[in-house]
């Protein structure tokens, strides 16, 4: 089942890049990114304390973009050197509403799938909502309707700051700031962290600068992150309640 569920994906994917550009080019976007971290940090969770290579790659078409991104382990403190441990396939309708460009919404779902282990493989939907405004606050609600029967929710703000240093005539580096809180249900965190207990689960802040070379972008980063409650900090089973990572991403629109 698992191969049929990431095969239809790919093939759709595959559908939408090689026809869909040739239908409406101006309405089809083609995207590519390859990020390389220190570790996988996910809503809190340590899940590989090492480095990791995080390919993806997107088709949208109007207002709905499907995606597929991996997790592969570089190293083997997971026991999965050279494998991926994880690959998400999602499926997006984001937009504006009519009369309120500053409000923008977006609605999905996720399927994550754990090829490299005996993780159980689950299903996500979620919506969200933004405003384009000074530190651009937003809000996103992810509810598990598989595995975990539980709600995250996540809250975020930040700001970018263009060409702050400049490398050259035509190159400068920008700076993206960006700070996020998560909140988990008691389903939730019971089947991630152990506690039955609705908490907010995690706080991460990144500091970006990205610039541009021979049509990529090129985006180092730092991050922090810390647990929030006792109930989670206290049992935690990945190891770290802060962490610090680094890394580096390389991004193309096609």
């Amino acid at each position: 089942m698992r191969q049929i569920k990431c095969t239809l994906v790919v093939m759709c994917l595959a559908t939408l890049m090689s026809n869909g550009a040739l239908k409406a080019e101006d309405e089809v976007s083609i995207g590519a990114t390859a990020n390389i971290f220190s570790k996988y940090v996910w809503r809190g969770q340590n899940l590989v304390d090492d480095w990791v290579l995080q390919p993806g790659a997107s088709v949208g078409y109007k207002n709905v973009t499907a995606s597929i991104w991996g997790n592969l382990d570089l190293t083997d403190e997971n026991y999965y050197k050279g494998e991926f441990s994880e690959v998400d396939l999602a499926l997006d309708y984001s937009g504006q509403f009519p009369g309120a460009d500053i409000l923008s919404y977006s609605l999905g779902v996720i399927y994550y799938d754990f090829p490299a282990s005996d993780g159980d493989d689950t299903w996500e939907i979620y919506w969200g909502f933004g405003l384009d405004v000074l530190a651009s606050p937003s809000v996103t609600v992810y509810h598990d309707v598989d595995e975990a029967d539980g709600t995250y929710i996540s809250f975020g703000i930040g700001h970018s700051f263009e060409n702050v240093v400049e490398l050259g005539p035509d190159t400068g580096i920008g700076v993206d700031l960006s700070a996020g809180i998560g909140w988990g249900s008691g389903g939730y965190n019971d089947f991630y962290w152990g506690p039955d207990k609705s908490a907010m689960n995690d706080l991460v802040l990144s500091a970006a600068f990205p610039f541009e070379v021979a049509g990529f972008t090129v985006t180092p980063s730092v991050n922090y992150v810390t647990l929030m409650s006792d109930e989670i900090r206290s049992p935690n089973a990945y190891g770290s309640n802060d962490t610090w990572y680094a890394g580096v991403g390389f991004s193309k629109e096609f």
